[in-house]
């Protein structure tokens, strides 16, 4: 029987460059930015160490967020625009991130995607199946890449979990649970519209819909749930509460639970946890205690060797310009969206969708 070490020994086994060192690209890469919402520090966190990247304008409907953005250091030589068509149809970047509300997403997207240009997103791709389904044809049709910030498949715990069950420590996964449970604090308007904001299960819900396929190695096939919004009437039209529920491509369950209902006095603002369970074993990630691994000859142990952390944009940019291998393939990209739109339809008409 193989030990835990040797397990993650065997599937750890190629080093990642250290997490400070410069990334080159054999190319200069004129970088645009559309918008500021969600994510965007995934994308100018990692700039000092991308020298060859270049940010040569940002767009953003709010001159307030312009002007905050500017001090950066590797955004202040950038060109400002209102509009982000304007700033399309007049610069020529060779990479688009797109960081905009979630009603606003997909036509931004498309908006690159038709000049031809490489594009990475916040999520979800879109509010609406047919906006979705419009990206991907225009990705096909264009020939240009795309990708999307989900950056909790680049973080050590969740490849650790992936290492784990491809090495065979916990069998064959036959369910899994997640949670994501947040404060609301202090947001902007645009999370308490629906034409804006789209709803729970579409914002934060694709995090973990992604993480349970990267993890476990199972496809989603067919999706069900509820949605509902509890007491807080300043939050307008935001879910606060939803469950989604999953079914196995090998007859497993999955499902989902999210809220908005962490206090402020809660000693973090997030409290993500990830369950797998197999039929040798079961693996446990929960964001304040870390990750547990038991299995059927192992009594309960805290998995302390982790690999180290990835980075979504520079894994992006890697891939598109120096043909390397990316951890977030399109197709998941477009499994996640699907399965991810595919719960939000179930929980929003009260039926149960394909995926």
């Amino acid at each position: 029987m193989l030990s835990r070490r040797h397990l993650l020994a065997s599937a750890l086994a190629t080093p990642a460059a250290a997490a400070d060192s410069p990334v080159r690209l054999p190319k200069r890469i004129r970088l645009a930015i559309i918008g500021f919402e969600g994510h965007p520090g995934e994308v100018t966190g990692p700039l000092p160490r991308l020298p060859d990247v270049e940010v040569i304008a940002i767009a953003d409907f709010d001159a307030a967020v312009l002007q905050r953005e500017a001090r950066r250091p590797r955004l202040a030589a950038a060109v400002k625009y209102a509009d982000y068509r304007q700033m399309l149809e007049r610069e020529r970047p060779d990479v688009v991130a797109v960081c905009n509300t979630n009603g606003e997403r997909a036509a931004a997207v498309l908006a690159a995607l038709k000049r031809g240009l490489h594009v990475i997103a916040e999520k979800p791709l879109a509010t609406r199946r047919s906006d979705y389904n419009e990206i991907k044809s225009a990705v096909a049709r264009q020939g240009v890449k795309l990708g999307q910030l989900l950056p909790m498949r680049f973080s050590s715990p969740f490849l650790a979990m992936r290492d784990l069950v491809r090495a065979g420590a916990i069998g064959e996964v036959a369910q899994m649970d997640s949670q994501k449970s947040y404060r609301v604090g202090d947001r902007d308007s645009w999370y308490f519209k629906r034409a804006s904001y789209g709803g729970t299960i579409l914002w934060i819900g694709i995090h973990m819909i992604d993480l349970m396929r990267f993890t476990s190695g199972r496809e989603f096939r067919q999706a069900g749930g509820f949605q509902g919004h509890v007491g807080f009437p300043r939050i307008g039209d935001m879910e606060n509460v939803t469950v989604s529920m999953f079914r196995l491509d090998n007859g497993g369950t999955a499902s989902l639970r999210m809220d908005y209902l962490r206090t402020p006095s809660s000693p973090t603002s997030s409290d993500a946890r990830l369950r797998l369970a197999g039929t040798r074993g079961i693996l446990e990630y929960r964001e304040n205690d870390g990750l547990t691994l038991m299995t059927i000859d192992r009594k309960p142990e805290a998995v302390t060797d982790l690999p180290p952390r990835g980075q979504v944009f520079i894994d992006f940019l890697e891939h598109v310009y120096a043909s390397k291998p990316t951890q977030l393939p399109l197709d998941d990209i477009w499994r996640a969206n699907e399965a991810t739109i595919a719960a939000h339809e179930a929980a929003a008409e009260g039926r149960i969708v394909g995926v």
